[in-house]
């Protein structure tokens, strides 16, 4: 997807030029990359997004399209290009919590070394130019396996959100502000770069949105169902203690107080119910997701929800819904998307919270090489090397003089306050 010519297009709104480069012999193509073109402070530096379309374990190919590659670019005056490839070093499996090896990595990295890539180390978290795991499900099987591949507590979460009246919808472009405000703290991108991707992918019919959107009024009627068989187990645990008086009543009792404590939630849960109708009678959304379909994989290219009713699990039922579309529509592969490392305790790993949620529905998480860079011309490298701590230093400066300034009344206190505030935000 990321080597896509709708991707090439979308990056091109956020000011990358981008050059296409293939490796034919005999009218056959051997090889082939997008490359995203940027500048830093006046330099040309290029990536290949997710690496080259190319066999890593040919060494002689991998050679000669690198050697080529860096004269092409070498002309451009582009002084180096970084790539994270697909190849993949380990796979992860969440039920058996078992790591398997790829035979042939080292073989494969030791290859890239040899033609003078330097390896940027294997990052545990989002430093990379893209996320160095991923979670994937094979989704070629009946939707029946699927579901039971997920983890039980979500399975009980996607019931209880079906039950509560939450409803999957198709979107349009006009629903992007959605997925916007729900996923901006996620995702460092404007609102122009979802209509980009939206706007290009949907030429070739290879974009979705959907979105989650609770009717408040079914919600209403679902918690009313809950309270009244609720209100016949309270009567009936009353009638048991009322059978067994004077007799040794502590179970009977036990059960009556704690039926009796599920009653009180589920009072408290039908005055929200009834205020949430009250106040948004045209119903929410909860959640949204956009995919994006390239070669018989669908990758959950962005998603995000409201946490201010993230109790009604909403995201799970989404996600579940569009693994059982695509299955169905006799997709193989479904992107959870970046995962941080499986290699970490649960204490040391910061994003713990997103594995589980990705890796729960039955994904399997994939390691990968990480991102290697290859100078494609040394003298202008070089000099952007030697020129990086001098713009390290003014913008070090330049930052320096912004914190220093000296207010002389209370309104310059407070105009400096919210200056500091934004800078940090912008940071």
């Amino acid at each position: 997807m990321y080597q896509s010519v709708e991707y090439a297009l979308t990056m091109n709104k956020q000011n990358y030029n981008t050059i296409y480069y293939g490796l034919e012999e005999d009218g056959k193509i051997l090889a082939a990359s997008l490359i995203l073109v940027q500048k830093l402070h006046g330099f040309k530096y290029a990536e290949a997004p997710r690496g080259f379309i190319i066999d890593y374990e040919n060494f002689e190919l991998l050679q000669t399209f690198t050697n080529l590659l860096k004269k092409e670019l070498s002309k451009k005056r582009i002084m180096a290009i970084k790539i994270n490839p697909l190849i993949t070093k380990s796979t992860y499996n969440p039920k058996m919590k078992n790591i398997t090896d790829n035979e042939k990595y080292d073989e494969i990295y030791n290859n890239l070394i040899k033609l003078k890539y330097y390896h940027l180390g294997y990052n545990n978290y989002f430093e990379g130019l893209k996320p160095r795991f991923e979670s994937i499900i094979n989704i070629n099987k009946n939707t029946n396996e699927l579901f039971q591949a997920i983890c039980k507590n979500f399975k009980n979460k996607i019931k209880k959100a079906n039950f509560q009246g939450i409803k999957i919808y198709k979107g349009s472009s006009n629903d992007l502000e959605y997925l916007y405000n729900q996923a901006k703290e996620k995702y460092p991108r404007d609102f122009s770069f979802y209509q980009d991707a939206y706007h290009y992918f949907e030429k070739n019919k290879k974009i979705d949105c959907y979105y989650a959107k609770i009717d408040t009024k079914l919600y209403l009627q679902s918690v009313q169902i809950m309270y009244q068989k609720q209100l016949d187990k309270c009567n009936l645990a009353n009638s048991l203690v009322f059978k067994n008086r004077g007799k040794d009543n502590n179970k009977a009792i036990n059960k009556k107080l704690y039926e009796e404590n599920l009653l009180n939630n589920i009072k408290n849960e039908l005055v929200y119910a009834t205020n949430l109708l009250k106040n948004k009678p045209e119903g929410i959304v909860l959640a949204s997701a956009l995919i994006i379909k390239h070669q018989k994989t669908a990758y959950l290219f962005m998603d995000g929800y409201d946490p201010e009713y993230k109790q009604f699990n909403a995201k799970h039922l989404l996600i579940w819904k569009l693994i059982e579309k695509y299955s169905l529509e006799k997709f193989r592969r479904f992107s959870m998307g970046g995962i941080a490392s499986y290699y970490l305790k649960r204490n040391d790993n910061m994003y713990a919270g997103l594995n589980e949620f990705r890796l729960n529905f039955g994904a399997t998480g994939y390691e990968y090489a990480g991102d290697f860079e290859l100078k494609t011309n040394k003298f202008l490298y070089f000099i952007y090397q030697t020129l990086s701590p001098i713009h390290k230093k003014k913008r070090k400066k330049e930052n320096t003089e912004n914190n220093e300034e000296k207010p002389n009344n209370k309104k310059s206190i407070v105009s400096i306050l919210f200056k500091k505030k934004e800078t940090k935000n912008n940071d």
